[in-house]
């Protein structure tokens, strides 16, 4: 009878890079649900508009560190159970993400700026317009802003999927790279 030696734990990111990651999931997932709800519920459109808005601009500073610490320091290397177009894919998908995640508040704020409304975040604290006044302008970032926020929710959906694959399916220790506490 052989006994086997557990297998090595795989190399994490970095705490902070593992923070900021379980940051933003928890606050892109909140923003999930206030934008469904806001479409469900009007009478608490007002409400749900003012946490939509400040937690885009907190999302966004958010985006910008993570993508700062992202550039300072490089993820561990990819696991041996991934193949070469996976890891393209993944490498691909994370620029998505990125992108997605510094894009969406961008355009609500811009969005917010073309409709001739302060940008209130809370009580006297306004952020400057970054868009022309005008419906046509307010349209069109509408519409890119909705389809922004599906094209977001696929590829954070997509994420969770390749996860639950690789924790699930391939048990390789994908997940145990970005918790934050030790694998049991």
């Amino acid at each position: 009878m052989t006994t086997e030696a557990p297998a090595a734990a795989p190399p994490k990111f970095t705490l902070t890079s593992r923070l900021l990651h379980w940051s933003m999931a928890a606050m892109v997932i909140g923003q999930f649900f206030l934008g469904a709800t806001m479409v469900a519920a009007l009478a608490y459109y007002p409400l749900l508009l003012a946490i939509h808005r400040v937690l885009g601009i907190v999302i966004l500073v958010f985006a910008i560190v993570r993508l700062v610490n992202r550039l300072r320091h490089h993820p561990p290397p990819f696991l041996a159970t991934m193949g070469r177009t996976e890891r393209r894919v993944a490498t691909w998908s994370e620029r998505l993400l990125y992108a997605l995640l510094l894009l969406q508040p961008l355009v609500g704020w811009a969005l917010v700026s073309a409709s001739d409304v302060p940008v209130t975040l809370v009580g006297p604290v306004h952020l400057p317009g970054i868009a022309p006044h005008g419906i046509a302008v307010y349209a069109a970032l509408r519409t890119a802003h909705t389809v922004l926020a599906y094209l977001l929710f696929a590829s954070f959906t997509a994420h969770i999927c390749a996860v639950v694959f690789h924790t699930v399916g391939l048990r390789d220790g994908l997940l145990r790279r970005m918790t934050i506490r030790p694998w049991r």
